[in-house]
């Protein structure tokens, strides 16, 4: 459980990350940016490691919360998908230095600790993403000539292309309109024929 100090300090670190990107994520600025002192901020936080760690960690615990409303749904695993991911879109959206944070490669490179918590990150969504994909193979909408673990990971890796391109932008297109219609050509490729046609009618 979070303090309301630590809250605070994750708060500001997103904006210094939005604003001045992840070189930008300092203690210094950090306390400056909130008005206290520089060991006021160790109180809380060690280092900026266990500063990116907690940012991790309510990203995980939203995309959970993600995953198991659309697992939820009574739907079919095609809108299961689109719900889903839409949803992350607009996380994404109002949140782009979660992007920053969440596909910078460059800042868990020479740290094991951010490579396993985004390992897990990973390995986690690729689970649940796997199960929606297996459940509309099974009710035949779906396609199942792949294994789903393989469709896991082509819609999982076009998506976060798709939200790079995004960022390298500079946010110049609007990611949950455009989002939605990529997500659309996204489907189709895993559709069993016909599938996308009736998704597009029951949206319409």
């Amino acid at each position: 459980m979070q303090t309301e100090r630590q809250k605070e300090i994750i708060d500001v670190a997103l904006n210094l990350i939005a604003a001045k990107g992840i070189q930008g994520l300092t203690i210094k600025n950090l306390a400056r940016e909130i008005g206290i002192s520089e060991p006021a901020i160790y109180r809380h936080y060690e280092n900026k490691i266990e500063i990116l760690l907690a940012i991790l960690d309510l990203f995980r615990i939203n995309s959970v919360k993600l995953f198991e409303q659309a697992s939820g749904e009574k739907s079919g695993a095609m809108l299961k998908i689109e719900h889903l991911f839409s949803s992350h879109f607009t996380t994404f959206s109002q949140n782009p230095s979660l992007v920053a944070v969440i596909f910078s490669e460059e800042i868990f490179r020479n740290e094991p600790v951010l490579v396993e918590k985004i390992s897990e990150i990973v390995s986690q969504n690729d689970r649940m993403l796997i199960s929606i994909i297996s459940e509309g193979q099974l009710e035949g909408e779906i396609r199942n000539d792949l294994d789903a673990g393989h469709l896991a990971i082509m819609v999982m890796g076009s998506l976060r292309l798709f939200v790079k391109r995004w960022q390298f932008s500079g946010h110049n297109f609007s990611l949950t309109e455009e989002g939605h219609a990529f997500l659309k050509s996204v489907i189709s490729m895993i559709a069993l024929n016909g599938n996308i046609r009736t998704i597009n009618k029951q949206k319409s």
